[in-house]
């Protein structure tokens, strides 16, 4: 995923507008929207700028792998689970475990 969209995901995760991530971190709101729409790349000040607004690593923005994950869609789960009440992770794994079993239901039905 490019930076843009990890960006834009991150500013809609909070409910906001772009132009108000540009208030709260003192850019230019055509700055975040060339960001956004990966027209520009920020540069390392930037970067670190964003990485600690959002509380996400610098390497999460740069879609680099991050310990021992094996595709980006992991880095964003790993990622929005950190994020989560405790009660929330429950309820998550809870609803992963469901899937397991769908698609053991799936794989059965199918063979």
């Amino acid at each position: 995923m490019k930076f843009g969209e990890k960006l834009r995901n991150l500013i809609e995760e909070r409910s906001m507008t772009q132009k108000e991530l540009a208030v709260q971190l003192n850019l230019a709101p055509s700055t975040i929207g060339s960001y956004v729409q990966n027209a520009r790349e920020p540069d390392f000040s930037t970067l670190k700028l964003f990485a600690k607004y959002f509380n996400v690593s610098t390497d999460y923005l740069l879609d680099n792998k991050i310990g021992n994950a094996a595709t980006p869609q992991e880095n964003e789960l790993l990622r929005i689970f950190r994020c989560l009440s405790e009660e929330q992770k429950e309820i998550c794994i809870e609803q992963c475990r469901v899937f397991v079993k769908l698609n053991i239901k799936e794989k059965e039905k199918s063979s």
